[in-house]
């Protein structure tokens, strides 16, 4: 699973989701893109079972960019803890997503295997997700 090697803080707080993704909003590397509609939290192990999907559609042919990093940790209490004695310990980690970002990227296959692709790999993610190509993402 995808998770940083060192952070500063243990513990983050949720903060929000609202607006638009103004940084990684457009094709980069690849010719072809999953491009994020709305706002969520995509687990590491979301993200890794759309990569794996993706890879294996593919046949291993044609290279993937992951544009999104899992950077933010969740906590949990135990269950059937009472209230109160602090925040629970780091579970987890998610990436913050807002509309517009572009979540993989690909290239060195052509556009129907692409496009097949993304398509089983948003079917691993939890929002809405648009296929989008280099010419009509600009």
């Amino acid at each position: 699973m995808m998770m940083p090697k060192k952070v500063k803080f243990r513990k983050q707080q949720r903060g929000r989701m609202a607006g638009k993704a103004w940084r990684g909003s457009s094709i980069s590397f690849g010719e072809y893109g999953l491009k994020a509609l709305e706002c969520a939290w995509i687990t590491d192990r979301q993200i890794e079972a759309a990569r794996v999907a993706m890879t294996r559609s593919i046949k291993r042919g044609g290279k993937v960019w992951i544009r999104l990093f899992p950077d933010k940790p969740i906590t949990k209490k135990p269950a059937e803890t009472r209230m109160g004695k602090g925040k629970g310990a780091p579970e987890q980690w998610v990436a913050v997503v807002r509309p517009g970002k572009i979540l993989f990227e690909m290239e060195g296959v052509d556009f129907a295997i692409a496009s097949a692709a993304m398509r089983l790999a948003a079917h691993k993610l939890p929002i809405k997700t648009k296929f989008v190509t280099r010419d009509e993402a600009e």
